[in-house]
């Protein structure tokens, strides 16, 4: 068992949501922080169909009980007109909600009522090297991915990731009418995975997965919605030197993306082993964000000759670089330099490797074991 590190209020005085991909482990977490709340779980056939027929009964239900204070309601976006009876609840009777669900894409295209700002929002991302502590491992991290069953099986997890991914199209995808035709999805799902951590080029993956782009772009959208992926946009202020303004893409877990693109054991030294560090590195740096609640902007800098830093933290307050080598060289730094002649008030430059021990070189960029880079961010001693 894991001690996750978003923090949920101990009595919520407010509603909130709390959205996570599939398996991420938020209705384990709703279950420590809160074990005697009253909930209700709409993955269950019977309870989905008693809502999903007659909405109003969750009103009648806490009409007669009125000391319930607190509701738990496990993926609320099964059945989206619960929600008018969550708001009603929330004005007339003042009862709090935790609102679980892993795509807000059906409510809105349903029009759903989202609450109008009466509800906070959380996010659960895959487990990070702080929940892990003395359990973390990097290389099973970037071979198995983050998410809890998948990072702790002894084995079968390859099985388990294919499972996951069959799991997401059929119930997630197909069942939710997320798509009308599910092949060429799926023949997207791996195009994509294939240009994970990569510039997305639209019309390339269209051709290779045999619709239009602007289909393209759509998939992107569920992907983003359903929290599997996240789009990094381009720094593009104050420029002064050409650069590249299309985003790039990270899949939420890297281990789906090893099954998507059918990838074999990641070993240290290989290409693949530094597209899935830099992934870990992108992963870390989102979930800090959002636990941190500083919702920290990120984004990548490239120039038009092919120059780039991997992310760019907040308003230049820090340039990072990811390179799984055990040893840092100038070639490596190449990015970080460039970017101190263009943006020269960044007031950080960080190489996240595999070195043994941390320094730092006479221009002041720190190079940084990926261990000591993942105890200073939880630390808030980086950004």
């Amino acid at each position: 068992m894991f001690e996750r590190a978003l923090r949920l209020p101990s009595s919520p005085k407010e509603s909130f949501f709390l959205w996570g991909p599939r398996q991420v482990g938020k209705s384990t977490l709703l279950k420590t922080v809160y074990p005697d709340a009253r909930r209700i779980d709409l993955l269950r056939s019977d309870q989905y169909l008693r809502y999903l027929e007659r909405p109003a009964l969750l009103r009648e239900e806490l009409d007669a009980e009125p000391e319930t204070r607190f509701v738990i309601v496990d993926e609320v976006q099964k059945v989206p007109a619960l929600l008018d009876e969550v708001h009603a609840l929330i004005e007339d009777r003042g009862v709090n909600f935790a609102l679980c669900g892993s795509s807000a894409r059906k409510l809105r295209r349903g029009h759903a009522n989202l609450l109008g700002g009466r509800a906070l929002r959380h996010e659960l991302c895959g487990l990070v090297s702080k929940e892990l502590g003395a359990n973390f491992e990097l290389g099973r991290m970037l071979n198995r991915g983050n998410l809890p069953r998948h990072y702790e099986s002894d084995e079968g997890h390859r099985e388990r990731l294919r499972s996951y991914v069959a799991d997401y199209l059929t119930e997630e995808v197909a069942a939710e009418g997320l798509v009308r035709n599910l092949q060429p999805f799926s023949r997207f799902l791996s195009a994509a995975a294939l240009s994970d951590a990569e510039l997305v080029n639209f019309s390339t993956i269209a051709r290779d997965t045999g619709v239009s782009s602007p289909t393209v772009k759509q998939y992107f959208e569920i992907l983003e919605d359903t929290l599997l992926g996240h789009f990094l946009p381009a720094y593009t202020k104050k420029p002064k030197r050409r650069v590249i303004g299309a985003p790039k893409f990270y899949f939420a877990d890297v281990g789906v993306v090893n099954h998507l693109a059918k990838r074999g054991p990641l070993e240290s030294g290989s290409e693949l082993y530094g597209k899935a560090f830099e992934s870990w590195v992108m992963h870390e740096l989102r979930a800090y964000s959002l636990y941190s609640g500083r919702h920290l902007d990120l984004a990548y800098w490239r120039l038009a000759g092919g120059t780039e830093v991997d992310f760019i933290v907040g308003a230049m307050a820090c340039a990072i670089e990811a390179k799984a080598s055990s040893r840092i060289t100038s070639d490596h730094l190449k990015g970080l330099r460039s970017l101190f002649e263009d943006h020269p008030k960044v007031k950080r430059r960080i190489v996240v490797s595999l070195e043994s021990r941390p320094r730092k070189t006479e221009d002041g960029i720190d190079i940084l074991p990926a261990l000591v880079f993942a105890e200073r961010l939880w630390a808030d001693a980086l950004v």
